[in-house]
C-alpha cells in the first residue's frame, strides 16, 4: 500500500500543477491536490522506510484520503465551481476514492491472513 500512496501521492501533485499552469490561476487554491499529493508521498515513504510502522503510515493515508474526498466534494458543491476548479476537485475525489477503496480491501486482507495465522 505504500508504494500506491507514493504513486497516487505523485498523480495528485501532478493534477494540482498542471491544473494551476494550464488555468493561469494565481490562487494557491488551485494547488491543493498538490499539497495533499505530497502528504501522501510523505506517507507512503514513511511507510516504506519504517515497514514496522507501515500500517499506522496507511491508515494515516486512508484517512488523509477521506479528508479529501470530503472536502472537495464540500468545496464543490457549496462553491459550484466550473471550469478547471470543477475538473480538479472532482478528479481529486475519484483518486481519493479509489485510492480508499484499494487501502480498506488491503486492510480487510490483512486482518483475514492475521486470523489464519493464529
Amino acid at each position: 500500500m505504500s508504494k500506491k500512496s507514493v504513486i497516487v501521492g505523485s498523480i495528485l501533485i501532478l493534477l494540482g500543477v498542471v491544473v494551476t499552469i494550464i488555468s493561469d490561476s494565481g490562487s494557491a487554491t488551485s494547488l491543493i491536490p498538490a499539497f495533499i499529493g505530497v502528504l501522501f508521498v510523505v506517507l507512503g515513504l514513511g511507510g516504506n522506510l519504517k515497514p514496522e510502522l507501515n500500517h499506522h503510515f496507511m491508515h494515516g493515508a486512508a484517512a488523509l484520503s477521506l479528508i479529501a474526498i470530503l472536502g472537495s466534494l464540500g468545496s464543490l458543491i457549496g462553491r459550484g465551481s466550473t471550469g478547471w476548479a470543477l475538473f480538479s476537485q472532482l478528479a481529486t475525489t475519484i483518486i481519493c476514492l479509489l485510492f480508499m477503496v484499494t487501502a480498506i480491501q488491503s486492510f480487510k486482507a490483512a486482518r483475514i491472513a492475521r486470523q489464519e495465522n493464529q
